[in-house]
């Protein structure tokens, strides 16, 4: 009785072990060759998963710039020159960008209609008559969604306000796709000057709402000099491309709500 078992054992033992051999060598037969580039590309690369490539991954855009012809200047984070030397061509990254917080409605300056006890969620909170807690239906809803799904840890929630740090920021937009109010923007990492309010309220209606709103009184469009400033449904708008740094329009904004970010 139990020879035949060994002699079964025995012979699934050998077919186990000639399959294995067999699986090896058509592995290596028709494995893909990996370009040593790929890897090379990817070591610099942000190493996120942001998507702000518009890849799904780091890995993704790392095999579509070796394989397909992807432009190789996607990558806001990577260093332009590193990528140059791997692929022995010259490689321009993009101007540097930062995303930008267009509210300074504060939990001190801007008043509150009510208050959610349980509601950590901004895309909820929207949800609520007002489109949030705060008078203003344009204002930052300050429960940190934005802040969740950063993952280069740029943005912190003080007083109900979003704040992004520019140094950290790699503008890969995923603030922007989740916040509820449309309220971030990626602008050029340069800029200098900006409108800190999103609001197209009238100015009496906005100034009910918060102490710094913009009032859309025109005052900065007439005073730059290079016709940077426009003022569309009571918001102004800072053309960066326009834009020299003069700073007047900062200097006579009665509201003060267009700051030197830099």
């Amino acid at each position: 009785m139990l020879a035949p078992v060994l002699i079964a054992c025995g012979v699934i033992a050998a077919i186990s072990v000639l399959i294995g051999v067999l699986l090896n060598v058509l592995s290596e037969k028709f494995k893909s060759k990996i370009d040593p580039k790929e890897e090379q590309l990817r070591s610099v690369l942000a190493g996120s998963n942001c998507g702000g490539c518009g890849y799904a991954g780091c890995d993704a855009y790392a095999k579509a710039v070796i394989y397909d012809g992807e432009n190789p200047g996607l990558c806001v984070a990577a260093d332009p020159a590193e990528i140059s030397e791997i692929l022995g061509v010259n490689v321009e990254g993009g101007k540097k960008k930062v995303a930008y917080v267009r509210c300074a409605g504060h939990c001190v300056k801007t008043i509150m209609n009510y208050n959610f006890d349980d509601t950590q969620d901004c895309r909820i909170a929207y949800l609520a008559p007002g489109h949030g807690s705060k008078k203003c239906p344009f204002g930052c809803c300050g429960f940190g969604t934005c802040a969740e799904v950063c993952p280069y840890d740029a943005i912190r929630i003080t007083d109900g306000l979003a704040i992004i740090d520019s140094e950290k920021c790699q503008a890969c937009g995923k603030c922007v796709d989740v916040c509820p109010n449309r309220l971030i923007d990626i602008i050029p990492y340069d800029a200098m000057y900006v409108v800190r309010c999103s609001s197209t309220k009238k100015g009496k209606v906005v100034s009910s709402a918060c102490t710094d709103g913009c009032i859309g009184c025109g005052i900065c469009v007439k005073v730059c000099p290079e016709g940077a400033i426009t003022v569309t449904n009571n918001l102004a708008h800072i053309n960066q491309d326009k834009c020299t740094r003069c700073g007047k329009c900062a200097e006579k904004c009665p509201s003060k709500i267009i700051i030197k970010r830099i």
